[in-house]
């Protein structure tokens, strides 16, 4: 096979990450990363407990994607999107998927609207 050259060795390290996000990227939901949300937060909330966060999280996300429609529609809308609203809607959203992810490893009752159950439809 061959000693590892210097031009190997670059490359070798080029790739490492790559490989390294890829196979993150294969990891299991219960590993998820997120930018705004923690994955343990709702570590220990019962299931009753779970299920209101969620509703209030998911009317967080339907406002702010409300307002983000309504700003598309005017002069520099995207602008206004990108500053006010984005990172608030991702965070919203994130908030959704740790919330689900725990929910599904407590075995809780999960109702049919929830964004996991209908997308497996």
């Amino acid at each position: 096979m061959g000693s590892l050259t210097p031009d190997r060795m670059v490359q070798a390290w080029r790739v490492a990450p790559i490989a390294a996000l890829v196979l993150s990227a294969c990891s299991t939901s219960d590993n998820m990363f997120t930018v705004f949300a923690d994955p343990g937060k709702y570590q220990y909330y019962s299931c009753d407990q779970i299920a209101g966060q969620r509703k209030s999280w998911a009317l967080k996300e339907l406002e702010l994607r409300q307002l983000m429609n309504k700003a598309d529609q005017s002069a520099g809308g995207s602008v206004v999107n990108a500053l006010a609203y984005k990172s608030d809607y991702v965070a919203a959203s994130e908030e959704l998927k740790v919330l689900e992810a725990t929910a599904r490893s407590k075995n809780c009752d999960m109702p049919e609207n929830w964004r996991s159950n209908s997308s497996v439809r």
